[in-house]
This record gives C-alpha cells, structure tokens and sequence, in this order.
C-alpha cells in the first residue's frame, strides 16, 4: 500500500497494488451532451460497408422515434455525409462544436463537415487522430441522444481502442462479409471487444447474396456464409443479413440514405430499442 494512500480508491491517486477498483478513463463530454446509449461499428477489414450499416441504423432508429447521431470516427476515410448528402461545414458556438443535422434528424459529425474541400486528404499520425476522436465527444455539444452510433476505421489499432477505452459504449455491431478471410479477420474485432469488455449485440453480413432480377434466383456471389459459425462460436444474436442491392448502393451514392427500404436490419434495430425499455 502507498504511503499517500487516502483509503478510498475512488478519490485517492495512488497506484498501489491495494487500489479496490479500477480507474475509469472514459472521457468526460461536452456538459450539454446527455446520453443514453452509444453503439460502436466496427469491422475487421475495410470495405465490408461498416459505414453503410451505421447510417442505415441511425435512420432506422431514427423512424422509431428515438433521437440518433453519428459519431465519424474513421478520421481517414469518412463517407457518412455523403450517404445522408451533407456538404455544409459545421460551426459552433459558445456551447461548443455543433453537429449537423440530416433533413430527418440525424445528428453527424465527420471530419469532412470540418474541411475547407472536403477531398483534401487527412494525412494525420495514429495519436492526433485518436485524439481528434476524443475531441468529437469532448467538444461537441451533441444535446439529448437516444442512440449515437460510432462508425471505426477498419481493424484493431489506434482509433477502435481509443473508442473503446475513452468513450462509454454499451455495445458493437460487427460487419462483415461472406468470404472465410474476412470471417477470420473479423473473429480478431470480436476477440478484441470480449478483451476491453464490450458486448457484442449482432453480426451483420452484408452483400451475404444478390436475387437475379430477371430468374429471381438468389446467387451467393462471394460464397457460403460463415457468420452463423462465428456467432455461435462467440455467443453473438441476431445474425443479420444484407444483399446486394444496386438500389441501396445508388441512394447511398445520391446521398439519400434516409429514403431507403432495405429491412435486413429490421431485426437489430427492435434489439436495440429493447435496451431502451
């Protein structure tokens, strides 16, 4: 036991080897954020449509009634103000920085919203981006949120464990697509979240299939599926699926992600709702 021990580890600042519980290094956020429940997106490998899912369930959420936000924290490579069309820059005010808001109601906040042009490259280091990710928790005022879903950069380096570790999920969503490499490599996303205590709330495997529009065959174009091994495997419920859907991708393309229809997610967004209940 430490000689500066005050016998109480809970405003004591001691390490000692005594201490009864442990240290909680989330970030603190802006005073005027109040929030209810923060789902993290994540996925082993880029290009799995982590982003895709993410907007998808902000908007779902969003036509439940509950309030939802986007929290960009793939600093490198952000796509979610083109899905929902935002091309304004945010701006702020005494309170803080203010996201922007969707034509439906979606609160976001992207570095893109932040640049001059918004294809200028971010050409950053892994600890100014980890810490431009705290800054969008800390410094924006984001108000009263039902829902803010976190979309990661791809993997399990720098920014995923700032997420982590710095702000207060209550659970991730894991995407990923048909093809074994990609299972294994999204088992190392999932390892990852069981070891900083993160629970897993669905595996969702998107291009899982595509319906041939003139036979209405359904065709596995990137093989058999290998999310239902995965999810049993780590205990993981729902396993959502999402097909190829040149109609999603084009409303995605036209930023117009708030008008689509694709119901793959129907079964994820009433267990999230539960969490509210």
């Amino acid at each position: 036991m430490s000689e500066n021990c005050t016998h109480d580890c809970s405003t004591c600042s001691a390490n000692c080897s005594s201490r009864a519980q442990a240290q909680d290094l989330h970030e603190k956020p802006n005073p005027n954020t109040h929030l209810k429940k923060m789902i993290g997106v994540v996925s082993g490998k880029g290009g799995v449509g982590k982003s895709l899912v993410t907007s998808m369930l902000a908007v779902l959420m969003n036509r439940q009634g509950y309030t939802t936000a986007i929290l960009d924290a793939d600093m490198t490579g952000p796509s979610i103000p083109r899905a929902f069309g935002l091309h304004e820059q945010a701006v702020g005010d005494e309170t803080g920085l203010l996201p922007v808001v969707t034509k439906t109601g979606v609160k976001v906040m992207s570095l893109n919203l932040l640049l001059e042009n918004e294809t200028d490259p971010v050409v950053w280091r892994g600890p100014v981006i980890a810490g431009a990710v705290k800054q969008f928790w800390t410094d924006v005022n984001w108000g009263d949120v039902d829902f803010m879903f976190v979309d990661m950069p791809p993997g399990t380096g720098d920014v995923p464990l700032t997420v982590f570790q710095s702000l207060p999920v209550d659970g991730i969503v894991v995407v990923a697509t048909p093809q074994e490499l990609v299972g294994m490599i999204v088992e190392k996303a999932v390892v990852m979240a069981d070891m900083m205590n993160v629970p897993v709330i669905a595996l969702v495997e998107n291009m899982a299939s595509f319906r041939c529009p003139d036979c209405g065959k359904e065709h596995r174009i990137f093989g058999e599926s290998h999310a239902d091994e995965i999810a049993k495997k780590h205990g993981i419920a729902p396993v959502c699926r999402l097909p190829i859907n040149p109609k999603l991708a084009a409303s995605v393309d036209a930023g117009a992600i708030e008008l689509m229809e694709e119901t793959g997610l129907d079964r994820l967004a009433d267990k999230l709702a539960e969490m509210l209940r």
